[in-house]
C-alpha cells in the first residue's frame, strides 16, 4: 500500500477582492503529524475546507492519496477522517448511537460497525461512557467523540481543524494525547492550530501560513535550525538550587554559550551557537561539574520566536 498523502497545487480561494488563500502548494506524505500553523484568519480553515470539498477553489487543485478531491470527491474522502469546526452531537444520543449513525453514513458494513465503534471509543478513551447521554458530557468529552466519529471508518488520512480550541487545560491535554497516539497507527494527520506549544508537543513537521501564503514547511528541527540565525536555546533544570552567577562561571569556558536567563526555581534557559555539537559539549560540561543537572530540552520559545519573526515580516 502506498503511503498516505495530501497535496495542494496552486490552491487559491478568493471571495470577491479578498484573497483567503494564495497559490498554496504543499505535499505531505507518510505516517506522521503535520502542524498547520498560523494566526487566526491566516487561511488554515479555508485550506482544510478546500481539501474536503466543503468549498470550491478559485484556482488550483488538491489531492488525497494521489486522487483529485475536485474530480472524485467520494473516492478521496473514503480515505479521510475530518473534523472541522467541531459539530454538535444531539444531546439525547449516546456516543454509541451517534457513532452508529456516522458509521452508517460512512459505509461501514453493518457486521463491522460494533467492532469499529468499540475500537475508536477506546482510541479516544471514552469506552466507559459509550452508553451515557452526550448531553451530560463536558466540552472536552464531546470533542473526543467528534474525533472518534472522524476515525470510525478507519481512515488513512486524518484532518483536524484546531481540535483543542476552546477546551480547558485538561481537555486540551486529553486531545493532544489522543493525537500523539494516532501517530502510532500509520496515519497521516494534518492538524491546524494557532497554539505553538500544541504544535511543538505533538507534530513532526510544521507548515506556517499567513495571509493566505505559505511561509515555510519543514521538520521542527530544520525550521529551528533554518530560522534561528545560528543560535539555539535549551531549557535546563537542576536538582539543587544554583545561582545564576555560579552557572555563568561554570559555563564561562564554553565559547558557544551566549547568554543565560533564569526561568524560576532551579530552571534556566541557555542560549548558544554551534548546533548539536555545541549542545553536546554543554551537556557534558554541566554533568562533569556535578551541578545536579536533571533535564535538558530544546527551549519551548524557539518556535515562538521564529513564528513571531516570520509573521511580523508581513506587517
Amino acid at each position: 500500500m502506498d503511503a498516505p498523502s495530501i497535496e495542494t497545487r496552486g490552491l487559491t480561494k478568493r471571495w470577491g477582492s479578498f484573497t483567503a488563500l494564495d497559490h498554496l502548494s504543499l505535499r505531505l506524505e507518510g505516517a506522521k503529524c503535520v502542524g498547520f500553523l498560523g494566526p487566526n484568519g491566516a487561511g488554515k480553515t479555508t485550506t482544510l475546507k478546500l481539501l474536503t470539498d466543503m468549498i470550491f477553489p478559485t484556482e488550483g487543485e488538491c489531492f488525497i492519496n494521489g486522487v483529485s478531491v475536485q474530480e472524485s470527491r467520494k473516492r478521496t474522502l473514503e480515505h479521510a477522517g475530518v473534523l472541522i469546526e467541531s459539530p454538535e452531537i444531539y444531546p439525547s444520543l449516546t456516543p454509541r448511537e451517534a457513532l452508529e449513525m456516522v458509521a452508517d453514513l460512512r459505509g461501514v458494513p453493518a457486521s463491522e460497525r460494533r467492532g469499529r465503534i468499540d475500537t475508536v471509543l477506546a482510541e479516544v478513551k471514552m469506552s466507559d461512557w459509550a452508553d451515557k447521554k452526550v448531553g451530560r458530557f463536558s466540552k472536552g468529552m464531546k470533542q473526543r467523540i467528534n474525533i472518534a466519529a472522524a476515525l470510525v471508518h478507519d481512515p488513512e488520512v486524518v484532518i483536524l481543524d484546531e481540535p483543542s480550541t476552546g477546551l480547558d487545560p485538561r481537555g486540551m491535554a486529553e486531545v493532544r494525547a489522543i493525537v500523539r497516539d494516532l501517530k502510532k497507527s500509520q496515519r497521516l494527520i494534518f492538524m491546524s492550530s494557532h497554539i505553538l506549544s500544541e504544535v511543538t508537543e505533538v507534530c513532526d513537521e510544521v507548515a506556517l501560513i499567513d495571509r493566505g501564503k505559505l511561509l515555510f514547511f519543514d521538520t521542527l528541527a530544520n525550521v529551528t535550525k533554518r530560522f534561528s540565525d545560528g543560535h539555539a536555546s535549551v531549557d535546563v533544570a537542576f536538582a539543587r538550587p544554583i545561582a545564576e552567577a555560579a552557572l555563568r562561571q561554570e559555563t564561562a569556558a564554553l565559547s558557544s554559550v551566549k547568554n543565560i536567563v533564569p526561568l524560576g526555581g532551579q530552571k534556566f534557559r541557555i542560549m548558544f551557537e554551534g548546533g548539536l555539537e555545541a549542545q553536546e559539549k554543554l551537556m557534558e560540561a554541566l554533568v562533569e561539574r556535578h551541578l545536579g543537572l536533571v533535564s535538558m530540552a530544546e527551549s519551548e520559545s524557539a518556535l515562538e520566536e521564529i513564528y513571531l519573526r516570520q509573521i511580523s515580516r508581513g506587517d
